[in-house]
């Protein structure tokens, strides 16, 4: 019919983290909708970003119909958010808003060549937000977990020195991010 928006599509994920750098093991049933708009390949990049940062109170944002939200985000029994967690190329109005709201903010960039133009032109306006960190997905790696993508799938991560393997039973992809920038730890 004419008119009607499109439903987003439900996945469901069993997620087995076993993250060797922060000693965070545990399994997480991971119901994630994916905008019509969005791709195969950005849905998985959420499903990893949880992985990376995985905690039993890390939730997932409205998606990408609600502006004020992060795609994942994490916050501590009074409410404030402690980790604000977003995919993709935002403009610096976005990032400053995250940071003014959370304590840490990262960004997942993906896209090869579009990402690294965004970081060209963005780099020096993102070096002001102290506790903002800039990841890069490198093209190949974000292209693989796309084509991981499944309505119902089993999924491990494992993550040692900076680098994460999924898993499913269909395949497996080796990601190491790129830091394009880091906020001091603590």
């Amino acid at each position: 019919m004419p008119g009607m928006a499109q439903r987003s599509t439900v996945h469901r994920f069993e997620l087995s983290v076993a993250d060797m750098d922060r000693g965070h093991y545990a399994t997480h049933a991971l119901t994630v909708a994916r905008h019509p708009s969005e791709t195969e390949e950005r849905m998985m990049l959420r499903v990893l970003a949880f992985g990376l940062f995985a905690d039993a109170s890390l939730a997932f944002g409205r998606g990408l119909s609600t502006d004020d939200e992060p795609d994942l985000w994490l916050r501590d029994a009074t409410g404030a958010i402690t980790l604000w967690v977003d995919v993709g190329l935002p403009d610096e109005k976005w990032v400053r808003k995250a940071c003014a709201r959370a304590a840490r903010v990262v960004l997942i960039a993906y896209g090869g060549a579009r990402a690294d133009a965004w970081w060209r032109q963005n780099a020096g306006t993102l070096a002001r937000f102290e506790h903002l960190t800039v990841l890069a997905v490198p093209p190949e790696a974000s292209r693989a977990l796309g084509a991981l993508a499944d309505r119902s799938v089993r999924l491990s991560c494992s993550i040692q020195d900076g680098q994460a393997w999924v898993t499913t039973e269909s395949g497996s992809v080796a990601v190491e991010p790129l830091v394009l920038k880091a906020a001091p730890a603590g």
